[in-house]
């Protein structure tokens, strides 16, 4: 499955929505997702699995890019 994570840069900033960022991510489950990325010291706001016609209009994105870990 993919999901879309939307983080902050650094655990010690208060989320700005304009400094929201995004990656996108295979995982099993959402808590596999935050295990993949626990390491990288990210703010995590939210893991949303992408499927269906959400996941067909990402992949038009062309900055679209899937991390495998």
């Amino acid at each position: 499955m993919i999901f879309k994570v939307y983080y902050q840069e650094s655990i010690t900033e208060v989320p700005v929505r304009e400094n929201t960022k995004t990656l996108f991510i295979e995982g099993e489950s959402v808590r596999d997702v935050r295990s993949k990325i626990a390491d990288r010291g990210f703010n995590v706001e939210f893991v949303q699995e992408v499927t269906g016609a959400h996941l067909d209009y990402e992949l038009q994105n062309e900055d679209y890019k899937v991390l495998e870990k």
